[in-house]
Order: C-alpha cells, then structure tokens, then sequence
C-alpha cells in the first residue's frame, strides 16, 4: 500500500484543477461531491498507508517514493520525492481526516454563498499543498508546500473580498508571514551552501557529521528556519495576523487552526530535529518564544468579546506549548499535542460557526447567553472541546498532551523552572478565557433568539470530533494512570526521547498535580467572575488603570501600534517621498514611447481593405531589399 502515497496530494490537487476550471459550469450540488470527495480518498489512502506501515513496516522504519527529477543542472538534482516515516506518518493522517470532516461541514455552512465552487478550489489546494509540505522529502518540495499554504490563506481570509476589511486582513496575513519566509529561505540558502544537498535526512546526516554542536552555522540555520517557523505558526513576534484572520469563512479559519498552517511551523523544526539537537542555543530559542507567546496570547484571550479572535488567540497560545515542547527536547509531545489540538480547535472552530450562523451572524459573546438548551448538541460537543482545550483532568485528550509537555519541561535536561512555570500559568489562563466562553454563550440568560439550526452535514463532524476530544488522549498516560505510552514509543522512530535530567524534588505525579490546581483556579474565576457574580467583574474593570490594562491586552499588546510606527510608516514615508527617483524616470520613458508608439499605430488601424493590401505589400518589399542589400 504504500505506493499509494503519491495519491494522497494528488486527489486534492486533482480536484482543485477541476474546481476552478469548471466548477461555474457544473451542477451545484457536484461541487461538494468533489470538494469534500477527493479529501476523502486522500484520508482513506493515508488510512490505507498508515495499515501497511503498521502492519508491515518498512526497511529502517521509513519510505520513500521517487517519482520524477525535478530539476538537473550543474549537480543540482532535486526530486519530486516523498518520504513516510512516523512523523509524515502521524502528521498527513490527522490533516487529511480533520480536512474532510471540515470539507463535509462546508457543504451546508457554505451552501448558500455564492463563491462555492471557488471556495472549495481554494480549500483543496490548501489541503494538498499542506500534504506536499509534510511528505516532501527534500526541502525544496517542501518550500513549495510551505509557499502552497501561504497563497491559500491568502486567497481563503480574503475570500470575501467585496469588504475591503477583509482584503486588508488577507493582504497582512501574506506579508507578515513573507517576513518569516524570507528568514526561512536564508536558511535553505545556507544548509544547501554548506552542507551540499537539500534531501533532508542527507542533509541532517551532515550537519551531525560536520558541524561541531552550538558552532555558529547550526546555530544561525536554526534560528533562520525558526523565523520561517514564526510567522508561519503565528509566534512572537509574527503572532499579529493570526486575529485578523477570523474574516475568512469560518470553516477556513477551523482548517488554517487545526490541520494546515499554523501546524507547519511546528513541524518544520520537529523534522529538522538533528538541527537543533546540535545547536542548543537555538533550541532554547524555540523554547522561549513558544512560553512568551503562550503566556502573552493567553493574557489577550481573557479580554477578547468576539468568540471567534478569542479561539484565534487560545490557538497561537497553544501553539506556543508545542514550540515549548520542541525546545525543550520532548518532541514526541509536541506532536501529541498536535494531534489533540487538532481534534478540540477545529471542533471549538466549527462549533463557533453552528453559533454564528444560528443567531444571524452575531459574534460578540456579550450578546449571546442561554444556548445550553436551545441547541443540545452544540453545547455537549462545545463543552467537550472547551473542556479539552483547558485540560479537564483524567478524562480530556488536552489534559494529556499538556501534561506531558510540562512534565517534559521540568524533567529535560534543556527543561527549566521558569518554562514549567511558564507552562502552568498557561493552563490557569486557558481555563479561565475557556470556561468565560462557554459561561457566557452557553449560560445565563438568552440575548439573542435563534433564527436557524444546523442540519445534519454540520453537527455530525461535531459529534464525531467531541468523541475524539475526549478519547485521543488515552494514546498516551502518566506512570500513574496506567503508562500507557503508545504514542510516544511509535514517535520514537522518527524522533528522541526526551534527555531526562534531575528530578529537582518533584515527581510527574506533583507536577500534574499543580496543573490540575492551576486549572481549577482557572475554572472557579471564570465561574465566580462570569456566573456567579459579574458585578465582581465589573468593579474590578472599572479603575482606569483596569481599563487601561485591559486595552492593552485587548489589542495584543500594542504590537500593531508598534508595527505601524516602526516599520509601516517609515516605509510608505519613504516611498512617498522617493516616489520620482531616477528609477521611477526610466520607467515612466518606457511607458511614454509605448504610449506614443500605441497611439502611431492606432492610426493604421482603418478598416479599409486596400490600406492593409498596400501596407502588406510596402512590408514585403522593405521585407525584401533588406534581404537582399545586407
């Protein structure tokens, strides 16, 4: 089967060809059935791959399928080649399967819209270039997953584009994330520079051999891929369009959050591990940028009124935690907590849009209330999620995966009691900005009547991902609750263990313990301040340095007022300014003789037949003396 593997990019790509070359011209109700249709035998193909590695693995517990040269010239021969091993493996599994349920949940929340042939197009290409990205065995192929993905949250944020607001978000989307790019592509200029080659397991091969560890080329390779790695993940200090991004359709942001781009930065320095396993300075980098993000993102989604930009933040946050866990070494539980995330955001994202679209597009949590029994079943799905994401102890996926990132970041040896630290107050504030949303959506009593409820192509993906919600975590437990380690011993076969170093006077046992301290002081705040007692709230919103503090975080720490200042006004200042340079002279001649030269010619343009006979018959003869003189 696992020759099949091509196929696994190939149907969306496929689909995406036939969408937007003849999607206006087929029937409406065909364009789910290949939209939806070729995402799902991709994930039945990666079904059928990930029996056949399991049930026969391959030679070295990897695969790789060369298809064709890409290129060959002067010794530069990369290839479009694939490369499965349990990493790609777990990787393409999770996206293809989440991508087809928000794929069938589409088919309804999108009915009516009319881009749906274009919409499904995008989402398809989107989904194919995050398949290229993880199976790419060179970093060239790769590269082109990664641009892949940029150009359809591009044209997916902006996909209304009738509303200017929602061109601007596209258009910050694109051009921060090509600050991140632009350090990545550095990056591969120097690994190919220095080491040779691009296939990445080559190149990782030469790195260990030839470069000495914390030397300054592996050091500045992994702090270039990790820029790339930042804006692609949206991590500080690229985190800015991430927000703004909530104005593509909600099933675009459910994708972009859980199965395609933020993911991809993730992955890129899991799969560069050998990287960063020699340049430990630039490992601790990761590690910090992942704990001040979560921390920071957590701090502005506790102030966020739009239900939509308070997941936005709780993802760049959670994120943060599997950059931690990259930079502390726990590899494995990064990618755990990428599977769980992956289960409760897109769930939590398409929860939200069941919401949005049942009280006429009202998005402002404040306007909501009461919804528990008017819509059943997205409360229980919704709560399962919630209660995932905040890590509800023993029974959610999320109280795992997070567990075990911060158990990893006090028992590694690249590990520290200001990162655990770091990580535990993320659990209270994710407990608290959760539990203030389902408090107020949910609870209390009902500000906005429901105009229309979801049919079944909506709420079954719900169901579904709730299930996963809760049972994905049981892949791997703590040594108290039954060792269980299956995930993380079949991860081992692309990536370490953690390097576990002194215990420092505490056990897993402790530290789960002060987690779940963490979550239920998170939990008794937002039902204290958001249930109980919201006159509590008030009054300690009212002082003006409350208020103040409030804006701040409220606008992601002023890092678009930063932006604007530092870097946006300076630069259109400057092209105003140098607007007539000698440059813009040359160009602005060359448009006017080609204006000049289209007006001579216009003049030719008559409609007489016998001016083009005699214009004919001048051209062949000047045609020939200058043929027959020179």
């Amino acid at each position: 089967m696992l020759h099949l593997l091509w196929l696994i990019p190939a149907f969306p790509f496929a689909s995406f060809v036939v969408l937007a070359t003849l999607g206006k011209r087929m029937p409406r109700k065909m364009v789910p059935v290949i939209g939806a249709g070729s995402i799902g035998l991709s994930a039945v193909v990666s079904f059928l791959v990930t029996y056949s590695f399991l049930t026969s693995p391959p030679p070295g517990n990897s695969f790789t399928q060369v298809l064709w040269t890409w290129i060959d010239v002067g010794g530069f021969r990369p290839e479009i080649s694939f490369y499965l091993d349990a990493l790609s493996l777990v990787m393409v599994l999770v996206v293809t399967f989440v991508s087809f349920l928000i794929h069938f949940y589409s088919a309804e929340y999108m009915g009516e819209d009319e881009g749906y042939s274009r919409f499904f197009a995008y989402m398809n290409l989107f989904v194919a270039s995050m398949c290229t990205l993880l199976l790419g065995a060179n970093l060239l192929l790769l590269f082109l997953g990664w641009e892949g993905v940029g150009l359809c949250s591009y044209l997916l944020i902006g996909f209304w584009y009738k509303d200017p607001a929602n061109g601007l978000a596209a258009r910050k989307a694109f051009i921060v994330t090509r600050v991140g790019d632009t350090a990545m592509t550095l990056g591969l200029f120097l690994l190919f520079d220095k080491l040779g080659t691009l296939n990445i397991q080559e190149l990782m091969h030469r790195a260990l051999l030839q470069w000495p560890v914390d030397s300054t080329l592996p050091v500045v390779a992994g702090l270039l891929l990790l820029g790339g790695a930042v804006g692609k993940s949206a991590q500080l200090p690229l985190q800015t369009w991430l927000p703004d991004a909530m104005a593509g359709p909600t099933p675009t942001s459910a994708l972009i959050h859980a199965a395609t781009m933020v993911t991809a930065g993730v992955y890129l320095i899991a799969r560069t591990h050998v990287l960063y396993s020699i340049a430990p300075t630039a490992q601790l980098a990761v590690a910090i940028v992942g704990a001040a993000t979560l921390i920071l993102a957590g701090f502005s989604a506790v102030t966020q009124s739009d239900i939509k930009r308070v997941l936005a933040y709780s993802t760049v946050s959670q994120i943060g935690y599997m950059f931690l866990a990259l930079g502390v070494g726990a590899w494995s539980a990064a990618i755990f907590h990428f599977m769980t995330h992956a289960f409760f955001k897109s769930l939590l994202f398409l929860g939200a849009g069941v919401i949005i679209e049942s009280l006429h597009h009202e998005q402002s949590i404040f306007k909501m209330g009461g919804l528990r029994k008017e819509m059943p079943v997205a409360f229980w799905t919704f709560l399962a999620a919630g209660c995932s994401l905040a890590g509800l102890p023993l029974i959610t996926a999320g109280f795992y995966s997070k567990g075990l990132i911060i158990w990893g970041t006090w028992s590694s040896t690249r590990g520290s009691t200001a990162l655990w630290i770091a990580g535990v107050l993320g659990v209270l504030l994710t407990s608290l900005y959760t539990f203030r949303l389902i408090f107020l959506v949910f609870f209390g009593e009902m500000k906005t009547r429901v105009h229309k409820r979801p049919g079944f192509a909506m709420m079954m993906p719900c169901v579904v991902l709730g299930v996963l919600s809760v049972v994905g975590g049981f892949l791997d437990t703590p040594g108290f609750l039954g060792n269980i380690h299956t995930f993380t011993d079949f991860m081992h076969q692309a990536l370490p263990p953690v390097t576990e170093g002194p215990l420092r006077g505490m056990s897993e046992l402790g530290s789960e313990g002060l987690v779940t301290l963490a979550f239920l002081i998170g939990l008794y705040a937002a039902y204290l301040f958001f249930m109980q007692k919201r006159e509590l709230a008030e009054a300690i919103t009212a002082p003006a340095i409350s208020k103040a503090l409030h804006r701040f975080w409220f606008s992601d720490w002023g890092m678009d007022w930063l932006y604007e200042r530092v870097f946006v006004r300076p630069v259109v200042w400057i092209a105003r300014v140098d607007k007539n340079d000698f440059v813009d002279y040359i160009y602005s001649g060359i448009a006017l003789i080609t204006e000049l030269l289209y007006h001579g010619v216009r003049k030719t343009e008559t409609g007489r037949m016998r001016w083009y006979a005699a214009g004919i018959a001048a051209g062949s003869i000047i045609f020939l003396a200058v043929v027959l003189f020179l």
